[in-house]
């Protein structure tokens, strides 16, 4: 079969279409899925540099759609593999697909067999390929750690990222009020279009003020919000935009890898910090179940190129420019 293969660990050119021997199921735990779209994420990203040590040669990927060759029937992949017993956090053997297995940006990938479900209905290939992840990472931010609740208000940290659209949708699904941050004016307005309410600008000279300018579409400086999902790492700031007692949810360092706080403001704020990644099969499934009994909109899609154009799609998620998933159609592998 055709797939994206990595050699070495590098810049977008790393990445090449390669012929790689098809995927075999070792035992009935495993199942194959020939895949029909695989979406991209920053987190591919940082599998592509190294950050996590994957073996060489390496395809990556986490997230997919297809069909499960043992069934026939439609799928989307749970690229949360081994999460554990424990719902607070994952066990030991936990790892992401495409981390230290080959991944889905190839047509087809070999998955544990209950890391598949049916494919939500009404669903596109790119759409669905683009849910599992980020869907799956936002819903846990938002519902098992954030308690996001009805007529609630959310501030999220960015508005064009997959993670940051998904949190616009499901925030708006679930009832709450949706504030949104960008550096430009077009990102705003397409996350106005998704449902959130209103956004600030964190660039230029509104960055000195941005929490504050925040604050004050949700009460000013007598409230704040009651959740700001952070995937950036800028915690300082987004403890200003909260309300006394609200929750941080913080799921990424994009721009930082390290914060200072000022301890007695945290405590005396009684705020609380919540760290959270990816999720848990039980997680998935209240995604779902959220997708059937709410009107969810699907996953917003930038664009959708063939799997041979791979590392310029990889260029086009550095530039920070994409609003919504960058997805590879699998079924176009060759040039």
């Amino acid at each position: 079969m055709r797939a994206v293969v990595q050699r070495t660990y590098g810049d977008a050119g790393v990445l090449e279409v390669a012929e790689v021997p098809d995927p075999v199921p070792p035992d009935d735990g495993w199942t194959v899925v020939e895949l029909r779209a695989a979406a991209l994420n920053w987190h591919d990203v940082l599998v592509r540099r190294g950050t996590y040590a994957s073996p060489l040669p390496h395809t990556p990927g986490a997230d997919g759609a297809g069909i499960d060759l043992a069934t026939g029937e439609e799928v989307v992949v749970l690229p949360s593999m081994w999460w554990g017993g424990r719902e607070a956090a994952p066990g030991p053997r936990w790892e992401i697909l495409g981390d230290h297995r080959p991944g889905t940006y190839a047509e087809r990938v070999l998955v544990p067999r209950d890391c598949v479900a049916p494919k939500p209905a009404g669903l596109s290939w790119a759409e669905a390929a683009a849910l599992p992840l980020v869907g799956l990472t936002t819903y846990r931010a938002l519902v098992s750690r954030g308690r996001l609740a009805s007529g609630e208000s959310l501030l999220v940290l960015g508005a064009g990222g997959g993670v940051a659209t998904m949190a616009v949708t499901l925030g708006t699904a679930l009832g709450a009020r949706v504030v949104v941050t960008s550096s430009t004016d077009d990102k705003l307005e397409r996350a106005r279009e998704l449902g959130a309410v209103d956004g600030v600008r964190y660039d230029g000279e509104a960055a000195p003020t941005w929490p504050e300018d925040a604050r004050a579409l949700v009460g000013g400086a007598a409230g704040g919000f009651d959740v700001v999902l952070d995937a950036v790492g800028a915690w300082p700031e987004a403890l200003r935009a909260l309300r006394p007692g609200g929750r941080l949810v913080v799921l990424g360092a994009n721009r930082s890898d390290r914060a200072a706080l000022d301890v007695r403001p945290y405590y005396f704020g009684q705020y609380d910090l919540l760290g959270t990644t990816m999720g848990s099969p039980l997680d998935f499934a209240g995604l779902l179940g959220l997708m059937r009994e709410r009107d969810v909109r699907p996953p917003v899609v930038d664009r959708v190129v063939p799997l041979a154009e791979a590392a310029e799609a990889h260029r086009h998620l550095e530039s920070g420019t994409a609003f919504g998933k960058i997805v590879l159609d699998t079924t176009q592998a060759s040039r």
